[in-house]
């Protein structure tokens, strides 16, 4: 986790510096959200890519070992009781908006094989490929996931279902009392960023970055960007 009045008052310090403006609370929880998906959603792609590069025995220094680090942060695991408080729509279990992933889905314990719709059609229609009982099958779609298995629709009432899934990062809110001359920043009504602490330095130059370009200021931007550019650099070599 990353404390948000900490990358607040980096990024203002940054800001201006050379008199280049002041980002207000406003501003800076827009530009704070935008980044934190940005980071996050860079996760995957990163992994993909460090994936096909020959890693090391070192876990501290394996990209692929790092990245994965910063993905746990945003594992989650529900049971039946969970499931079934995201609700129905018919058949169809519906996936709460904070699920980003699903890793995995469990009948009674059974794993479920989640397919595309054409190939959940396919396997579900066919008397020879019908799945059993323990090899439930799945697809997902805008309205939720749909689990069957030869019996017929498989749903939370009738059965244990659990899933594992990455959740989407929480909705940062940077908050603050007014006051005559300033605002001070109130901790209990503010909202930090769930990414992994090592992500600091990278959520304050992705901010500066967002801030210049609403600024009209490109030195901002670019003494974001170059930052961004020299750790990637770093990472990639």
């Amino acid at each position: 986790m990353v404390n948000i009045d900490t990358v607040y008052q980096r990024v203002l310090a940054l800001a201006n510096k050379e008199q280049r403006g002041y980002i207000t609370p406003q501003e800076f929880n827009l530009f704070a959200n935008q980044a934190q998906m940005d980071i996050f959603e860079q996760y995957f792609y990163d992994l993909n890519q460090f994936k096909r590069i020959p890693g090391n025995t070192t876990i501290y220094a394996d990209m692929v070992d790092i990245i994965q680090e910063k993905i746990t942060f945003l594992e989650a695991a529900v049971g039946s009781n969970t499931i079934i408080s995201w609700g129905m729509d018919g058949d169809y279990i519906v996936i709460p908006d904070e699920v980003y992933r699903l890793s995995q889905v469990r009948v009674s314990g059974f794993p479920v094989e989640i397919l595309p719709t054409k190939e959940f059609n396919m396997v579900r229609e066919s008397p020879l490929t019908a799945p059993p009982v323990n090899r439930p099958i799945a697809r997902r779609d805008i309205r939720g996931i749909l689990i069957r298995d030869k019996n017929g629709t498989v749903t939370p009432s009738t059965h244990s279902i659990n899933a594992s899934y990455i959740k989407r990062p929480t909705t940062v809110q940077w908050n603050g009392y007014n006051t005559p001359s300033t605002q001070l920043y109130n901790e209990a009504e503010s909202i930090n960023f769930e990414l992994h602490p090592s992500e600091e330095p990278n959520l304050v130059l992705n901010i500066l970055k967002l801030a210049g370009v609403a600024m009209k200021d490109p030195s901002l931007y670019q003494l974001g960007a170059a930052e961004e550019a020299k750790d990637i650099q770093q990472e990639k070599q």
